[in-house]
């Protein structure tokens, strides 16, 4: 099978060409390869090389940045989406779109979950970009499947690894206990996709983080006591922690949707382990 992936250099997309390589034939391209906010080039690409899926792993995900760069982050977000969406339409592909938690407000009662077709009021301008990118897939194709996940961690920088530089650097740490979420492995989002397209599940908008919930705060303390880390860590709330974008207290997605199809997603705590074994941080 021919796949596209845009932003092959980002950490979920390394993740997402490693599970699929073997069995398909990859294009992967970045910005300069592919810029997908040029919509000639987008055109011009999807019909010279025809593939079968488009999964787009390219977005603009500095979040508090985006506070001063909305133009750029409208481009790749919203506009981005939208030129790989017309294409797809035109040359017959199915298109796989990254989203994010932040195309809500992140208000809702921490006791209950977000599902796929709750009302969408983002809030930030990332999320703002982001809700446009999914209406822009939703408007201009009809064979797509747009996957919202939240907390990702993989190979490159990412939160798990700075608490485990932190930790080296500090005897205790400040952690924010009132933002509730499920972290998520790249690897796992990366079988996702991989399910998504061999067991070809109706289109449409789907949650796909790994399973169960917790703080940043118990996330933190679980990655030092699995990595044997005596590093104190002490609760704070987000008022503490001012940022240009306000920052959601309830990311909790519900996976459903999803599971009622036959997806096998693991718990967080699980794919920690083996991030962490990857890493050699345990063995």
């Amino acid at each position: 099978m021919k796949i596209l992936i845009t932003g092959a250099k980002g950490m979920l997309a390394k993740a997402v060409i490693n599970k699929l390589k073997d069995e398909n034939q990859l294009i992967c391209t970045d910005s300069q390869e592919l810029d997908i906010t040029d919509k000639n080039m987008v055109m011009e690409y999807v019909e010279k090389e025809k593939p079968e899926y488009i999964i787009n792993c390219a977005a603009y995900t500095a979040v508090d940045k985006a506070e001063e760069e909305e133009e750029l982050a409208e481009k790749v977000n919203s506009e981005g989406p939208k030129n790989l969406a017309i294409a797809a339409g035109k040359y017959n592909c199915i298109l796989v779109h990254i989203s994010t938690d932040y195309v809500f407000n992140g208000d809702l009662d921490i006791n209950k979950t977000y599902k796929e077709n709750d009302k969408t009021m983002p809030v930030t301008v990332y999320g703002k970009t982001k809700k446009q990118g999914e209406d822009n897939i939703i408007q201009n194709s009809s064979k797509y499947y747009i996957l919202r996940t939240a907390w990702l961690y993989g190979e490159g920088n990412n939160f798990v690894r700075t608490m485990l530089k932190l930790s080296k650097e500090k005897e205790e740490l400040n952690v924010v206990n009132d933002q509730h979420g499920s972290p998520t492995y790249t690897e796992d989002l990366a079988s996702i996709i991989k399910q998504i397209i061999d067991k070809k599940i109706p289109y449409g908008i789907y949650h796909t983080t790994n399973i169960g919930y917790t703080t940043w705060f118990d996330f933190t303390k679980k990655i030092f006591e699995l990595s044997n880390i005596s590093c104190k860590v002490n609760p704070v709330t987000s008022e503490e922690f001012v940022r240009p974008a306000k920052r959601p207290k309830n990311s909790k997605l519900s996976k459903d949707k999803i599971l009622e199809e036959g997806i096998t997603i693991p718990d967080w705590e699980d794919g920690l382990k083996r991030y962490l074994i990857a890493e050699n941080v345990i063995s």
